[in-house]
């Protein structure tokens, strides 16, 4: 099986065991053990939303160093779109630009310079009436992964494109070396606005190898660049790259309705937000909803405009963006375009490799054996209360039973068991504060030492 990078980190130092990760965690991936968060490794898509709801900033986003662009002779930076978007409308791009170019790299490009082509692509594929529907669209990595582990009968369903962000580095590489660059000598570094895309260039799904070379936090870009504008430390550029070639659809693509504007006629769906994306694909894989042709399915609210690395409002950001592709054409030629002169080559290199599932139920590899330990699972959440309320240190009771009979877990940690069995002397109350002392740790029960109420 192959195995999953995760961006996500945690910092026990500063976490207080609220559980708020564990709560809001969409495949169940976090739970608490000594007071601490525990991430499974094969549960978790990096969507972030436990990143967002740490009251006390406890996690963090792991990246690549920055210095590590001078270890490149031709250092080149891909951002998104929608970075600009994030700057007060009194910032020009040109200054945004020049301010990146000010930081050492020698060539800049948006990473949705490769759109057209990929659209293209799709509505192909989407007028193929042979084609398993609905198509799932395999631009957001957290959503692949979310489908890989919690929802693997589609799998199938999966568009296998490669994303604008692996196409437009293959071409820029391509440019490059015709130029005369060593391949060696090119580092590729993409801004990244959510912990899912860092986690899909270090362990790329359905590829071998990513042909991004680093990952920048854009939050962290975003600073930098504002200072150097603010302290006026850039010369304003005037060369051959702008961020204006780029036509309407292209702009507007990392925006929720992006890869559905314009598609052939059919019935076509844009859902951000991972648990809306998870309400809608628990109807699909149970056959309520059905007659779909394409989904477009986006981790974040107000897709790329919501990730957790960009620092700007979602909304205002998605606004700027589409203020930008108000002012483009629908199609632009090769001539401002130049990436549409390598389509052939493109098309060629767009295909994703095979995704396999890796679903988050599965109890064992042996058939038999797993079908025992589900109904195992089966009974012992039928005994539990169906509350889910996290005390046991699991996200649900059905979580809480899986862990039991994977032997990670006791039931004794559910504390509606724990006051049966005190109830009838099979526990004692020290034997459960001991048990639920070893999912909380040692220090939040001693806080709250019921010696130290006044309960009179």
């Amino acid at each position: 099986m192959e195995t999953f990078h995760h961006a996500l980190k945690f910092k026990y130092d500063l976490c207080i065991g609220c559980s708020h990760c564990t709560s809001v965690c969409p495949t169940g991936a976090i739970h608490v053990e000594d007071g601490h968060p525990i991430l499974d490794n094969n549960r978790c898509i990096d969507c972030g939303h436990c990143y967002h709801t740490c009251p006390v900033n406890a996690i963090y986003i792991e990246q690549d160093d920055f210095q590590t662009i001078y270890h490149y002779k031709c250092p080149v930076i891909l951002i998104p779109t929608l970075f600009s978007a994030q700057f007060p409308e009194k910032i020009s791009q040109r200054a945004i630009l020049s301010a990146i170019y000010h930081l050492g790299f020698q060539y800049v490009y948006e990473v949705e310079k490769s759109v057209d082509v990929i659209k293209a692509m799709i509505n192909e594929r989407v007028k193929d009436d042979q084609a398993e529907k609905p198509m799932i669209s395999t631009f957001c990595p957290a959503i692949v992964r979310l489908i890989q582990v919690k929802y693997p009968s589609l799998v199938s369903n999966l568009l296998l494109i490669k994303p604008p962000l692996d196409l437009t580095a293959l071409y820029i590489k391509k440019v490059l070396v015709e130029k005369g660059v060593p391949a060696e000598d090119i580092g590729i570094f993409y801004v990244s606005p959510c912990a899912a895309k860092i986690a899909a260039i270090k362990s790329p799904v359905g590829e071998d190898k990513s042909p991004v070379d680093g990952v920048i936090n854009m939050n962290y870009l975003y600073n930098k660049v504002f200072r150097i504008i603010k302290q006026g430390l850039y010369q304003l550029r005037e060369d051959e790259f702008d961020f204006h070639p780029l036509s309407k659809n292209s702009i507007l693509w990392s925006l929720t309705g992006g890869e559905i504007k314009d598609m052939p006629a059919g019935r076509n769906l844009a859902i951000d937000e991972v648990h809306n994306v998870s309400d809608f694909l628990d109807k699909l894989e149970n056959e309520d909803i059905n007659n779909i042709d394409f989904l477009e399915l986006r981790a974040c609210d107000e897709s790329c405009a919501g990730g957790i690395l960009c620092a700007g409002n979602r909304f205002l950001i998605a606004e700027r963006q589409r203020k930008r592709a108000n002012q483009r054409p629908k199609v632009v030629s090769p001539d401002e375009n130049n990436l549409l002169k390598y389509k052939e080559y493109l098309e060629q290199s767009s295909k994703l490799g095979e995704v396999m599932p890796r679903s988050m139920d599965k109890l064992d590899d042996n058939i038999s054996i797993a079908m025992r330990k589900m109904k195992k699972v089966f009974e012992i959440n039928d005994e539990l209360p169906q509350v889910d309320c996290r005390i046991c240190g699991y996200q649900t009771c059905k979580a809480l039973s899986e862990a039991v009979v994977n032997n990670q877990a006791d039931i004794k940690q559910c504390i509606f068991v724990q006051r049966i069995l005190e109830q009838t002397d099979k526990l004692t109350t020290m034997e459960a504060l001991k048990i639920t002392k070893k999912v909380w740790g040692e220090a939040k029960l001693d806080k709250y030492s019921i010696k130290n109420l006044d309960l009179e």
